[in-house]
């Protein structure tokens, strides 16, 4: 086995199966035996190793592919299943049957999956299950027994430990704490007069001594809530122990609303909600964003910069506490009043969980641990790999037990103490690859995703996290924010995948920045556009975007701003006539947003304030910018105000909404490109049973135009970006029927229309959108009036019938499959989207019409 394995065997791997003192069975430990396991078990394991080898990218025996057991799928995900890594096949790995290419890389998978298998059995072993374990905050941190507060808290380094606070006057001598053999200090303090002895709100800390004699304090690693003093600048946060009365505890009303058959994601930052230059409280933005949020046809909120972070610019991605929710916007019941308001609305709740580094802050956050700590003392590995170089922050040991207990327990405590309906974990990229994708370019090609430079421990880390999430909360929604589009990432750890529910498609928001800054408009390629779209593994779903916040951060601009730069501050107005700039502004925002949302995956987001055009950029308040608040909120007037032009770009996203609100087609598996012409600039496609028909040309109206379908009938009107409503010129009739003429020898796709069956002609203005339903004759009465009020777009799985899905799930290895990379995206200017060699991801058909 290669030594560039991290050292696994001498360092990480068997550390990072060291049970802790908490668990049901931690008797059984030997304390004398290599990390707390017995020579019998670390022979076992040491064996296993060596006998799953490590993935080599030249390694590549043949196996005859086999539909995946239920032996696998037993072992990966069944707690009470009493096999072992003896009983993995790799043959019988889900993945395999649908991407046989995978099977070279059959060594990583083998060797991963009985990583995982390993250590979950521990775990069980240890802890009882990992729901139990990862109940780590019903031990640590501080917990109200009968009759005392339990405080614990895991520093293997220190020397002496006390707990000080507004309670004892900040001098623990009265207080100091007892440590075990596995680095957990711990008090019980007694209640005074039958009252707690800590006070509820009452700030506190941890104090410890480490190897050179030195005292230091640091905020509590399990803390509940944290706050600073608002009146001092720079001033430390202080750790507050929550523990309100039963009177004051919010009390959850709602249910939680159904996993949807696709996600509508709407993207918020709290904090930065409101329309006055100030921070935004949780019960503000409840009662007057959730709303708008519901209003536009969204079913899901994402919301970032929930766990405590000391420096607000960040945008909450340096968290300093993670079990604390932001006490700029509030306490946590208010938080919790927030999601049993948007559970109110039908709305379902996610959270960004940064779980891929952590602040680099001594002071107010966990990087304070580790001081004069090795890796297997701390939360964090020491030396270069415990620092990323980009985001000056600390980096996660994923193989040691107590970060394992931290992490997981992270996450069911948002799911359990808030309701949270599932995350949006961040920077998976960076925990996939011991790189983190600096310098990066993912081409596709196998081997960069399955060689020495993955980082297994995190794989392993995100495969139990995923399966405890959906465990505890089987409707949970689990997203992926990763550029390198890894195969199996989002498929289920049954699978041999990592079990993530969709992937954010990267590339597609690039690509429309790199066009909005580069190209003019009569130079984008359709071909290229499409392919950017589409360009994702089948059976994977992905969530499509245009633009989120990071397209919006100070140094860059909104698409709308893109389009319409200066012209936003003075030609809004209705009531003067646009000039050219905002006409073609208006119209591809429309557009833009909505192919996007069409053929880029299998659920869409949009960030807050994009949905009707929201000028200039994000910048938090920060010195270099004099702390300026200006930028960092929503000029929701803008799009109350009447007679401005923003609420027609609002009107179109709500109507998107609608539309796949009642078509479902972003839930749909048949995805179909017919058409990609460039010298028209139209792309025709179908998605579910509707007909899409873009027209990108800034000039030319197409009278007539022929468009392929597969079901014959009667087709009208079900969304068009050119209606008055949406700030267009009311060019297309709604009300006009379109009948199907039949092409071809049936059966004989070579010899249709663009390989359709059926076509009908239309009318497409320049710089347009239109959707079009088929008509159901029994139900037409009732659906006459169906003409713009919905509005449907994308999914991705661009096949028509089960035999075309097998041979895309099977045909190419060659490996070509291009990840979310905006570089080497088009390999061959004349690939046919019919073709079958991105293996496993997702096809289309496309030539140009007669």
């Amino acid at each position: 086995m290669p030594t560039a394995c991290w050292n696994l065997l001498s360092q990480t791997a068997l550390g990072a199966l060291m049970p802790s003192s908490l668990g049901k069975d931690a008797s059984k430990v030997s304390t004398s035996s290599t990390c707390g396991i017995s020579k019998c078990q670390t022979r076992l394991i040491v064996g296993s190793f060596r006998a799953a080898g490590f993935p080599s990218p030249k390694s590549g025996v043949k196996h005859q592919r086999v539909q995946p057991t239920s032996a696998i799928s037993d072992i990966l995900t069944n707690d009470n299943s009493t096999m072992s890594t003896a009983d993995v096949e790799t043959e019988n790995i889900g993945l395999f049957g649908m991407d046989s290419a995978l099977e070279p890389y059959k060594d990583h998978f083998r060797y991963r999956i009985m990583r995982y298998v390993e250590q979950k059995k521990l775990i069980e072993t240890y802890e009882g299950s990992l729901e139990e374990f990862a109940q780590g905050y019903l031990k640590f941190g501080f917990n109200r027994e009968k009759g005392y507060i339990l405080y614990q808290e895991w520093a293997p380094a220190a020397q002496e430990a006390e707990v000080i606070g507004d309670f004892n006057g900040w001098d623990g001598s009265n207080h100091r704490m007892e440590k075990n053999q596995f680095g957990v200090w711990s008090i019980k303090i007694p209640d005074c007069n039958g009252n707690p002895a800590i006070p509820h709100k009452s700030r506190v800390k941890f104090r410890f001594k480490h190897g050179n004699g030195d005292w230091i304090d640091r905020i509590p690693a399990w803390i509940k809530y944290a706050t600073v003093d608002p009146g001092k600048f720079a001033a430390p946060y202080d750790g507050v122990y929550w523990d309100p009365p039963p009177s004051e505890r919010y009390q959850f009303k709602y249910p939680r609303p159904p996993n949807p058959k696709s996600s509508r994601i709407y993207e918020a930052h709290v904090g930065m909600s409101s329309s006055e230059p100030r921070i935004n409280s949780y019960r503000e933005f409840a009662d007057d964003v959730l709303p708008r949020i519901q209003a536009n046809g969204y079913n899901t909120v994402q919301l970032m910069a929930i766990m405590e972070h000391s420096y607000y610019a960040s945008f909450g991605y340096h968290v300093t506490n993670f079990f604390a929710a932001s006490s700029r916007s509030g306490t946590p019941e208010d938080l919790k009043y927030l999601i049993d308001k948007a559970h109110s609305l039908g709305l379902r709740v996610l959270m960004d969980a940064v779980h891929s580094h952590a602040s680099n802050n001594i002071t107010d956050g966990l990087n304070g641990f580790d001081v004069g700590q090795s890796s297997q003392d701390s939360y964090f590995h020491t030396g270069e790999r415990g620092y990323h170089k980009l985001w000056d922050s600390r980096l996660f040991n994923y193989a040691n037990w107590e970060v394992l207990r931290f992490l997981l327990s992270n996450l069911r405590w948002w799911i359990e103490e808030f309701n949270f309906d599932g995350f949006r974990f961040d920077g998976v990229t960076s925990m996939l690859y011991h790189h983190h994708g600096i310098n990066t370019t993912f081409t596709g090609n196998y081997n960069g995703y399955f060689s020495e430079a993955t980082d297994v421990d995190a794989v392993v880390y995100m495969m139990l996290a995923n399966h405890l999430i959906h465990k505890i909360l089987p409707d949970a929604t689990v997203v992926a924010e990763d550029v390198s589009g890894m195969p199996g990432l989002c498929r289920p750890v049954s699978d041999g995948g990592i079990g993530f529910d969709y992937r954010l498609a990267m590339a597609i928001p690039d690509k429309w920045i790199d066009y909005l800054k580069n190209k003019k408009d009569e130079d984008w390629s359709l071909k290229e556009i499409t392919w950017s779209l589409t360009n994702r593994r089948y059976t994977e779903k992905c969530i499509a975007y245009a633009e989120s916040h990071d397209q919006a951060i100070v140094g860059d601009k909104t698409v709308a701003f893109f389009l319409m730069d200066k012209e936003m501050y003075s030609n809004m107005s209705c009531l003067t006539e646009a000039p050219p700039e905002v006409e073609r502004g208006i119209a591809l925002h429309k557009m833009i947003h909505f192919i996007t949302m069409a053929l880029g995956g299998e659920g869409y987001l949009n960030f807050m304030g994009n949905e009707f055009g929201h000028p200039e950029w994000i910048d938090f308040p920060r010195e270099g910018n004099g702390w300026s608040y200006e930028k960092c909120r929503r000029q929701w007037d803008l799009v109350d105000t009447d007679h401005l032009r923003y609420k027609f770009m609002n009107a179109f996203d709500k109507a998107m909404n609608l539309l796949d609100e009642e078509f479902s087609f972003l839930a749909s598996s048949k995805q179909i490109v017919s058409s990609i012409n460039e010298e028209d600039k139209v792309i025709v496609f179908e998605r579910g049973d509707l007909v899409f028909v873009f027209n990108f040309h800034p000039e030319n109206m197409y009278d007539g135009y022929k468009v392929g379908c597969d079901l014959p009938g009667k087709y009208r009107v079900a969304l068009d970006s050119d209606a008055w409503e949406f700030g267009g010129h009311g060019r297309v009739g709604h009300d006009v029927d379109h009948f199907t003429t039949p092409e071809g020898v049936p059966g004989v796709p070579e010899t249709n229309f663009n390989n359709r069956p059926n076509s009908f002609k239309v009318l497409s203005p320049p710089r347009t959108a239109l959707v079009y339903y088929m008509v159901e004759e029994t139900l037409e009465e009732n659906n006459h009036n169906k003409s713009t009020t919905f509005s449907e777009a994308g999914t991705a799985t661009l096949v028509e019938d089960e035999e075309n899905i097998e041979k895309l799930a099977s045909a190419d290895k060659s490996g070509s499959f291009s990840g979310s990379s905006t570089t080497g995206r088009l390999e061959n200017e004349e690939r046919e989207f019919a073709s079958s060699e991105n293996r496993g991801a997702v096809s289309s058909e496309a030539e140009r019409p007669n």
